[in-house]
């Protein structure tokens, strides 16, 4: 199996051994981040700093000329990764003979939030989650769909990796997140990610729906959960118990259909601007109504617009089955990369990367990602030498 590192460009650049432990892992691919939320991140084997502090979400390259005048456009980076940082990395990596892809974080993004809060996610109480750029308004959606392209397509990178390209929700692991006091199961996550921004209200009103009735109907259902009462599991289930099915499914049908055609639109402008063979792939879960960085996503329709899937594995590989499922009808080239935690300090396992391996091209994996070699402690990186030695 094909496996790749996810790295960034500070884990790279000033440290000229770091492209040679990298390919002395035993991976073919570097996924390198292009553009990025921000981020504390450790750089545990670095000559000249132990820790990175990106300020805000940034693009690590200088950002074009066209966007100049436009609102919302990408954010410069800081001294973190001056410069055409992506670059510098992208080279010296391509030199210890590792293939570049890179890695695009989409609609995730607090300093954008921060300056112009129109472009957040509302919930249903009229709280904005800055980090969230709602994915239906226009403005928003031409900007996310220009950032893939020239994130994506960067001198030196073969393929893609998009991030995010889809719903944000309440769920962010936010810096000093503290949003546990009450157990929200999946059912109460999407009726607090529900957005009731004025493209959101409109579009409600497209499926049937009042946008002020339906923002008071997700605040009753969710106030027996606030005192405890009520269960906010069970799955899509869940949602239609406490929000009713047929007005949970007429939300649904508007977030599936807006999510679809961004991703449709993303990926054409990728391809558009990309070499022929250029790889695109999505971080993605197989259900739709789900949010974050691993975008919700319906199984055919994603492999019909993109040439595979990154799919979250660290607890398992059970999400990488509806993908293996569709893939012999909808692209039966498809790449099904299973991405798989190897910071144990971060819950990831690599003691155990060759069995769980296994057993994710068991139930369908064609390739590997490795979360992530510069994180990682030199403990780790023996294991993970060790797995893909042994696999």
């Amino acid at each position: 199996m094909k496996a790749s590192a996810f790295v960034y460009p500070w884990d790279v650049n000033g440290d000229p051994e770091a492209p040679a432990r990298i390919a002395a892992l035993g991976v073919a691919q570097a996924t390198l981040a292009s553009a990025y939320h921000s981020t504390r991140a450790l750089t545990p084997r670095h000559p000249r700093h132990r820790v990175v502090t990106a300020e805000h979400a940034a693009v690590l390259y200088p950002p074009g000329a066209h966007w100049a005048g436009r609102t919302p456009r990408p954010y410069a980076s800081g001294a973190w990764a001056p410069g055409d940082a992506f670059g510098e990395a992208a080279g010296a990596l391509a030199d210890a003979g590792l293939e570049v892809h890179t890695w695009v974080v989409l609609a995730h993004n607090s300093r954008l939030g921060a300056d112009h809060p129109d472009t957040s996610v509302v919930n249903a109480y009229g709280d904005r989650y800055p980090w969230a750029p709602c994915i239906a308004q226009p403005a928003t959606r031409a900007y996310l769909t220009g950032l893939a392209a020239e994130a994506a397509v960067r001198p030196g990178a073969s393929g893609t990796e998009l991030e995010s390209l889809g719903w944000y929700g309440l769920a962010h692991l936010h810096a000093h997140d503290k949003t546990a006091g009450v157990g929200l199961g999946d059912a109460g996550q999407y009726l607090m990610s529900l957005c009731f921004c004025p493209s959101c209200r409109e579009g409600y009103g497209g499926r049937g729906l009042d946008a002020g009735e339906l923002a008071a109907a997700v605040r009753a259902a969710l106030e027996p959960v606030w005192r405890g009462t009520a269960p906010s599991d069970g799955g899509w289930t869940g949602v239609g118990k406490l929000l009713g099915e047929e007005t949970a499914a007429a939300t649904r049908a508007w977030r599936d259909a807006t999510a679809r055609t961004l991703q449709e639109e993303a990926v054409r402008a990728v391809r558009d601007a990309a070499p022929e063979g250029f790889q695109v792939l999505l971080h993605a879960d197989p259900v739709s109504y789900h949010c974050g960085a691993n975008a919700g996503v319906d199984p055919a329709h994603v492999l019909s617009v993109a040439d595979g899937v990154v799919v979250p594995c660290t607890g398992g590989p059970a999400l990488l089955a509806p993908f293996a499922r569709e893939a012999p009808e909808s692209r039966p080239d498809a790449v099904l990369a299973a991405n798989l935690t190897v910071v144990s300090g971060m819950g990831g396992s690599p003691g155990t990367l060759a069995a769980d391996a296994a057993e994710a091209r068991r139930l369908g994996a064609t390739e590997l990602r490795l979360y992530h070699a510069g994180l990682a402690s030199d403990g780790d990186l023996e294991a993970v030498r060790a797995a893909l030695t042994a696999l």
